[in-house]
């Protein structure tokens, strides 16, 4: 098959038809309809291995992979995660809820996000989660007052906005001063006084995120040595240990047969590298907990999104069942995808031609020019690197149903998350 390393691990083209995980994806979207979401268990699994084996070679001390739930989280995936041996990072109530429905032990649970509210705080501290990444002062504030009279302390990490920026796209670059997240650097000291003042919190760790589709691990080292240089001057200042040092996820991966896969050892070796010399020259011993957070690059290659031709604009457009409401990307910051007919996928392709969604924008187009063969009213459209940052940022816009997923292995499908239906949506309606 093309551009392997854009498709799942078990791909394979069977009689001009694309198989998944030993399944026929034609067959599927028979029996379950389409939009259809489909997940390579075997990609996932192996990908979540590949992480935890580079950075244990890398990293001479103690390394946790967390999955960062924000790409596509469900109790399933959670399940896996915790069979992997991964922790998990989340940011909502629902998102904590789904690793606790999932088994995860809530010492491998970090919660995150600039917003959080009170009450997914106190969830967060009922649930003894693992470390919370506070963002602000002002949370340091509701967390000191949630915590003041607990008999357990709560771990914490300070999340930095180190000013360090990699090559991305603006809406997903989160490491500069005036972004959105994390404290400046001109601010951390009255954080760490503040949770210093807080008998019912303990400072643990410093945390960065510079941004997401990052190929130069070079830019994630250079937040890795901001970590540091501020670790060893908190130590300096105020004598507190930094036994954990995060710099996020952000690791890219390729949607299209111009950008090569990111090299995942290179990744592994430069962060720890970094983070052992770095320690070294400020002199910090013992070598810090390593706590790496990828999300897109473990599991936007395992998912394959199905959508059903539904009519033409010969020599223009294609129209398809889904679109923006299940994959906003495309509209929302230009990212293009790879796809074929998945019931004719063997067929030469044919002059390039957009697809549109079904929904009532004219930016809903979720390809532009793509070389597929002739496509029909009732063809299947595939839809390669689908897993990530699709249904975890889809909408009910023109009050349009969420899609099914399954989970493929073996030949077997399982139904890991019901298409949502109308009377779902409507549930939420009170009359008059």
């Amino acid at each position: 098959m093309n551009n392997p390393f854009l498709w799942p691990d078990t791909t394979t083209l069977q009689a001009g038809r694309l198989w998944i995980g030993g399944c026929d994806t034609t067959a599927l979207a028979e029996e379950y309809g389409t939009p259809l979401y489909l997940f390579d268990e075997t990609t996932l699994r192996a990908t979540m291995r590949a992480y935890r084996k580079a950075f244990a070679a890398a990293y001479p001390a103690e390394c946790r992979i967390h999955y960062a739930s924000k790409a596509f989280l469900n109790t399933a995936v959670a399940q896996i995660a915790a069979q992997e041996s991964l922790g998990l990072d989340v940011v909502s109530a629902a998102e904590l809820l789904t690793a606790q429905r999932a088994g995860l032990a809530a010492e491998h649970v970090h919660v995150h996000g600039n917003a959080k509210t009170a009450d997914e705080l106190l969830r967060a501290l009922e649930y003894g989660v693992g470390a919370i990444v506070i963002d602000n002062r002002d949370e340091i504030a509701r967390l000191a007052a949630l915590t003041a009279s607990r008999s357990t302390v709560q771990a914490v990490l300070l999340r930095i906005a180190p000013n360090v920026t990699g090559d991305t796209h603006a809406h997903i670059s989160t490491g500069a001063t005036d972004a959105k997240f994390g404290l400046p650097l001109d601010t951390l000291d009255a954080a760490v006084e503040q949770v210093l003042a807080a008998p019912g919190l303990r400072l643990i760790g410093l945390h960065a995120h510079i941004g997401s589709q990052l190929f130069e691990p070079e830019d994630l080292a250079e937040a890795v040595a901001v970590l540091v240089a501020q670790a060893a001057r908190i130590r300096a200042r105020y004598g507190v240990v930094i036994g954990e040092i995060s710099p996020g996820g952000g690791l890219g991966v390729p949607y299209t047969a111009d950008t090569p896969p990111a090299d995942l050892g290179r990744y592994a070796r430069t962060l720890a590298a970094t983070l052992v010399e770095q320690c070294r020259v400020h002199g910090l011993t013992p070598l810090p907990r390593l706590t790496i957070e990828p999300g897109r690059s473990i599991v936007a290659r395992a998912g394959v999104a199905l959508y059903r031709v539904v009519a033409r604009k010969p020599g223009y457009y294609l129209h398809i069942d889904g679109g923006m409401a299940d994959n906003i990307r495309p509209a929302l910051y230009g990212a293009r995808y790879t796809a074929l007919l998945a019931n004719r996928a063997a067929d030469p392709a044919g002059p390039p031609i957009h697809v549109a969604g079904r929904y009532c924008e004219s930016g809903d187009v979720l390809l532009r020019d793509a070389p597929l063969g002739h496509a029909e009213p009732g063809d299947l459209l595939a839809v390669a690197t689908s897993g990530a940052y699709t249904l975890s940022m889809a909408s009910n816009y023109n009050l349009t149903p969420r899609p099914a997923v399954l989970l493929l292995t073996n030949g077997v499908a399982r139904l890991i998350q019901r298409r949502e239906t109308e009377a779902d949506l409507l549930a939420r309606d009170l009359w008059l």
